[in-house]
C-alpha cells in the first residue's frame, strides 16, 4: 500500500510541474476602449467584440468593450497598458503619435493602428430660435464644446483659431459629455454643441426630435480648406439633412471631419491583432450591416487615415488579403 501510494504521489507531483496550456489553451481577454454611449465609437467596438467573440475557441480569445470619455483617454490607457484597443479619432492618433497637441513632448511611440472605420464629421447644432447659421453666429452664445479629452473639443479649438474666434470672450463655453448635450440643448441650457461623430447619430436624433427646432450650423468652405491644408488629418464633407428628418435645414450643411480608427499598442500580439483585423475584414458585408454610418464604407478605404505606423498582425493581413 506505501509502495502505491508512493507512486500515486510521484505521479500527482510530476503533473503540476507540465504547464496548464498542455490541457486547453488559456483565454486571452482584450478590452476595446469606444466613447459615449450615444456615439458611434460604442456600438462599433461592440460589433468588433461580437465578431471576435464568435471564434473565441479557435482564437482562445475574448473581447469586451468599455465606454470611456474617448479619443484621448483611449490612446492614454493603451499607452498604460490598461486597455489592448481603443477608437481614436485620426487626428489625435496623428497627435499621439508625433507627440504634439495633447501630447506635446511627450509621444506614445508604442501606438499602432489596426485599421480606420468611418468617417466623422464636425457636426455643431443650434437652437433654430437662436438664428445661428454659420459659425460666426456664435458669438454672444452658450456652447458646449465637449469635454476635455474629447475629441469635438479639439475640432472646435482649432476651428475657432482659423476662424480667428475667441472661445474666452466670444462666447461662454461649457464642457460637457456629448451624450448630455440633446437634454441641455432642448431645456435651454446650452444654445449650440458640438459633436464630432458618425452619421446618423443618437444624441443628434433625440435633440431633432425635440419640442425646440434645431438646425446644423454650416462651418464655410474657405475656413474648411484653410483646415485641410494645414492638418492632413481633416478633409471636407457635409452633414447629410435626410438622416434626421423635423431638422430645420434643406440641405447638406458643408462641415469638415475626420475618421474614426482602430488603435493598440506594439506590445500587443501580432497573433490577437491578426486575429480581430481578420474576423472584421473576412465578415466586412456583415460588418457593413450593424450600424448606417458603415454604409458606403470599403475595405480599402479602412487602410485610409493610420498616421500611427500599422500593426505587424494587421500588416500580415493586409499582405494576405492583397490590400496592401
Amino acid at each position: 500500500m506505501k509502495k502505491l501510494f508512493f507512486v500515486a504521489l510521484a505521479a500527482l507531483v510530476a503533473l503540476s510541474f507540465i504547464p496548464m496550456n498542455s490541457f486547453a489553451a488559456r483565454t486571452t481577454y482584450v478590452t476595446i476602449g469606444t466613447g459615449g454611449v450615444t456615439g458611434v465609437y460604442y456600438p462599433t467596438g461592440g460589433a468588433i467584440a461580437k465578431m471576435v467573440n464568435k471564434k473565441r475557441k479557435e482564437y482562445n480569445l475574448r473581447a469586451t468593450v468599455e465606454s470611456t470619455g474617448g479619443s484621448v483617454f483611449n490612446a492614454n490607457a493603451i499607452a498604460a497598458g490598461d486597455l489592448e484597443f481603443g477608437i481614436l479619432q485620426s487626428d489625435r492618433q496623428f497627435q499621439a503619435y508625433n507627440g504634439t497637441g495633447e501630447w506635446e513632448g511627450k509621444p506614445i511611440s508604442k501606438l499602432r493602428a489596426v485599421f480606420s472605420i468611418h468617417p466623422e464629421l464636425v457636426t455643431i447644432v443650434a437652437g433654430a430660435d437662436k438664428n445661428i447659421k454659420t459659425i460666426a453666429d456664435l458669438k454672444g452664445n452658450i456652447v458646449n464644446i465637449g469635454n476635455p479629452g474629447s475629441g469635438q473639443r479639439g475640432n472646435a479649438l482649432d476651428l475657432f483659431a482659423m476662424a480667428g474666434m475667441d472661445p474666452e470672450n466670444d462666447f461662454k463655453t461649457e464642457g460637457m459629455k456629448p451624450s448630455e448635450s440633446a437634454s441641455l440643448l432642448q431645456d435651454g441650457r446650452i444654445d449650440a454643441y458640438f459633436y464630432t461623430v458618425g452619421h446618423p447619430n443618437g444624441s443628434v436624433k433625440e435633440a431633432v426630435a425635440g419640442v425646440r427646432k434645431v438646425n446644423f450650423v454650416a462651418v464655410p468652405a474657405d475656413i474648411s480648406a484653410k483646415l485641410v491644408e494645414k492638418f492632413p488629418f481633416y478633409a471636407a464633407a457635409d452633414i447629410p439633412v435626410d438622416m434626421y428628418p423635423g431638422v430645420v435645414n434643406e440641405a447638406n450643411v458643408p462641415t469638415f471631419g475626420v475618421k474614426a480608427t482602430l488603435c493598440t499598442s506594439a506590445d500587443v500580439s501580432d497573433d490577437i491583432v491578426y486575429a480581430i483585423t481578420k474576423e472584421v475584414f473576412e465578415n466586412f458585408e456583415e460588418f457593413k450591416k450593424l450600424h448606417p454610418a458603415y454604409a458606403n464604407l470599403t475595405k480599402k478605404q479602412m487602410l485610409d487615415g493610420l498616421s500611427a505606423p500599422i500593426h505587424p498582425g494587421a500588416m500580415k493581413y493586409y499582405k494576405e488579403a492583397g490590400l496592401k
